[in-house]
């Protein structure tokens, strides 16, 4: 089967891939080209692609070879499945692997930005700091505050279970369907969730979560609340936010996704009321593994005449 590997991954996945597949590994760190995207499905049987490699309807339009598209990661808002079902290509994502990382980075933003430390690292960096004092760069501290956490998925539950056994956080949800967790959790309309001190995003993209949180939502959020965004970049208003930081409607912001990545606008750069992270969600080594070795399990399921495991 012969294989397309879109973005260099770690070395013990491609050479798991090198001994499965007839792999072509393309070693650039920008996503692919509409015009490449296109070449792609023309050229190979199967193509492991992942976040910012646009398979949308467009890609689609010319001949295509390829039967199976292994996404590397969870999200695959950059595939259009209707588009790629039309065209007989099967899509395949990495769920599980990426959940306690991903939480491992909401928790992060939350301590991050409720305690002023891109902030203060900055300071100490800048050599402007003139020494401890009583009210210097006072936060908000975490434990026993109330955390809203939208969407209650994998994800969102990995979350809530770190907030709550390790911050002793009051936690309410709100989610589509239905979902019961082995913990207090009150699941709740989305203006009661936005009344938290801390609002975390943990939802997938999709048409419907796009723009989910504009100047609507963040009008509800409390002076001192700070908004967590883990899931993707266009769940939020970037716009909106940006408004709503300079003018101290919201405490603080954290952000790991953009809603043009990579570009981030220098109007959020420039606040110092928001933490910024280069989407490292599943930044480590033994997650990146367990993503592309998931990814190589659909592959060999597909190849060898089995339903992939993470079909979507």
């Amino acid at each position: 089967m012969r294989l397309l590997v879109t973005r260099q991954l770690t070395q013990r996945v491609e050479t798991e891939l090198a001994g499965e597949f007839d792999a072509t590994f393309r070693w650039e760190t920008a996503p692919l080209t509409l015009a490449e995207a296109r070449a792609a499905l023309a050229d190979y049987d199967a193509i492991l692609p992942t976040l910012g490699d646009a398979f949308g309807a467009a890609a689609f339009a010319g001949p295509v070879r390829a039967k199976i598209l292994a996404n590397f990661g969870v999200g695959y808002n950059h595939i259009d499945l209707a588009a790629a079902r039309a065209a007989g290509v099967v899509v395949t994502n990495t769920p599980g692997a990426v959940t306690d990382a991903s939480a491992d980075i909401a928790l992060t933003l939350i301590l991050m930005s409720a305690r002023r430390a891109g902030e203060g690292e900055r300071l100490v960096r800048a050599g402007a700091w003139t020494g401890w004092q009583p009210t210097q760069m006072l936060g908000l501290h975490v434990t026993g505050k109330r955390i809203g956490i939208i969407g209650m998925g994998r994800i969102g539950q990995a979350i809530a279970r770190r907030a709550h056994f390790g911050f002793g956080m009051q936690v309410s949800f709100y989610n589509r369907s239905p979902r019961a967790l082995e913990f207090p959790a009150v699941q709740t309309d989305l203006a009661t969730v936005l009344g938290a001190d801390i609002v975390v995003l943990a939802v997938p993209a999709s048409p419907e979560t796009h723009h989910l949180i504009g100047a609507a939502e963040l009008a509800q959020m409390a002076p001192h609340a700070h908004l967590i965004n883990i899931a993707r970049g266009d769940v939020v208003d970037e716009a909106a936010l940006i408004a709503a930081l300079k003018h101290h409607r919201i405490a603080g912001a954290g952000l790991d996704v953009y809603e043009r990545e990579p570009l981030v606008p220098q109007a959020l750069r420039d606040l110092p009321n928001v933490t910024l992270l280069p989407h490292l969600g599943t930044a480590a080594q033994e997650v990146r593994d367990a993503m592309g070795f998931m990814a190589v399990e659909n592959l060999r399921a597909f190849r060898d005449g089995k339903v992939p495991p993470n079909a979507l």
